[in-house]
């Protein structure tokens, strides 16, 4: 069922365009001005590849952009899909799979997510060194296609450690504090409570999100080599007293959103280059 959908998906996509990215990247809450940034950009809408969910979260277009950033041939969906606006877990990670199809080899995931870790502030940037997934279901449920990766994957090394590398470099030479820390899903819509948000930090988590884990469960599994980006956009519940809202993430997400995409720029330029040697 996956493979026919994926199969009947790119075929509509290969109608319309031959292009092979790179790098494909995915834009989380209060990022999705970087794909302004892309170059001899062309545009496909969700809606309109068939079986492709629609997104439906505030602020996500909804499509793939496709062109050139840093002279690097780039794959952006500018909105991504998620499990909490009801759609199967297989199917919030279809599009990460046929930027795979499509012959992108690096991923970055970028996104918005409360802070945990008591020595984070809104507005601070960190590099996801690990997750933990227990509170969604794994998007590998069901029968696994082969032509996608192995039944049971190995997640010891899910975010490359040589891109980490690299982002900690392109961060130094920006004068960008780039914090590294582990990152939670859970299923949302609803915010963590205070006693939730206590007993992730009990169990080493530093930032909690609605998406971003799953995507990274299913590029591991298709040999994607991905690299994910968070903003903290807000600290978490009983972090701070106030009441949490998406309006805040927005915010502090399109205010520090200059800085991450220079960021992000410069990674994929140095991705280019560091695949060149």
């Amino acid at each position: 069922m996956i493979e026919k959908k994926l199969e009947t998906a790119l075929e509509y996509i290969r109608q319309k365009t031959d292009f092979i990215p790179d790098v494909a990247v995915t834009l989380g809450s209060g990022l999705g001005g970087f794909a302004d940034e892309v170059e001899h950009a062309s545009f496909i809408d969700y809606c309109d590849i068939p079986g492709m969910p629609v997104s439906t979260a505030p602020g996500h277009k909804g499509r793939f952009v496709f062109g050139k950033i840093a002279g690097v041939k780039v794959a952006v969906m500018q909105g991504r899909l998620h499990y909490y606006e009801g759609h199967d877990i297989a199917d919030t990670v279809m599009p990460l799979r046929l930027l795979r199809k499509m012959g992108a080899k690096f991923l970055i995931l970028t996104n918005a997510a409360g802070g945990i870790n008591p020595d984070f502030e809104a507005g601070d940037f960190m590099l996801v060194d690990d997750h933990i997934s227990f509170f969604v279901p794994s998007p590998l449920r069901g029968k696994n296609p082969d032509s996608l990766g192995v039944r049971f994957p190995d997640m010891s090394n899910v975010y490359d450690k040589d891109l980490r590398r690299l982002a900690d470099a392109v961060a130094k030479r920006n004068g960008i504090t780039l914090k590294h820390g582990i990152l939670v899903q859970t299923a949302g819509p609803n915010f963590e409570t205070p006693a939730e948000i206590r007993f992730l930090r009990t169990i080493g988590a530093d930032a909690v999100g609605m998406s971003t884990v799953i995507e990274a469960m299913a590029a591991c599994h298709c040999n994607f080599r991905t690299l994910t980006l968070t903003c903290i956009s807000n600290l978490a519940a009983g972090v701070t007293d106030d009441p949490l809202s998406l309006e805040e993430v927005m915010v502090m997400a399109k205010q520090k959103a200059p800085q991450f995409r220079t960021l992000l720029h410069d990674l994929i330029g140095a991705i280019k280059v560091h695949n060149s040697k």
